[in-house]
């Protein structure tokens, strides 16, 4: 008997914030077939609304850290403020500055090289998530 696949992310939604729109919507596509809810934004303006709206609901962020217009170290402090739980994942192909990060959020912040895998995605997630419901 062939097993339904592994629904990890049931519940879990996950802000992925990019410029790119085609990976923007691979990784969506991805992550929804993983479970997770995920909220698509393509733009700098609507990643600022994003973070303003509550954030509670979301267990991660994946954040472009090459996005013209957008600061991410600032995006990504405003959102790891408002949700304490909420890891933030930083994905560029450019070098991105991460210790003030790292220093404000010990353990939520993660910097990914680009290009990567789904299955880095995937893999990079369950252990940002993981480790946060683990200190709970």
């Amino acid at each position: 008997m062939i097993q339904p696949p592994l629904r990890e992310g049931t519940g879990k939604a996950v802000l992925l914030v990019d410029d790119e729109k085609p990976l923007l919507q691979v990784m969506s596509l991805y992550l929804s077939r993983l479970g997770y809810e995920a909220r698509t934004v393509d733009s700098a303006d609507q990643a600022w609304e994003a973070a303003r709206q509550p954030s509670g609901a979301l267990v991660a962020a994946v954040l472009d850290g090459s996005m013209d217009g957008l600061s991410v170290q600032d995006l990504a402090g405003t959102l790891l403020d408002a949700n304490p739980r909420m890891c933030v994942i930083v994905a560029s192909g450019y070098p991105v500055e991460m210790s003030a990060l790292e220093a404000k959020a010990p353990r939520r912040v993660l910097f990914l090289h680009k290009p990567f895998t789904a299955g880095k995605l995937a893999d990079t997630l369950r252990r940002m998530i993981g480790a946060q419901e683990e200190n709970v």
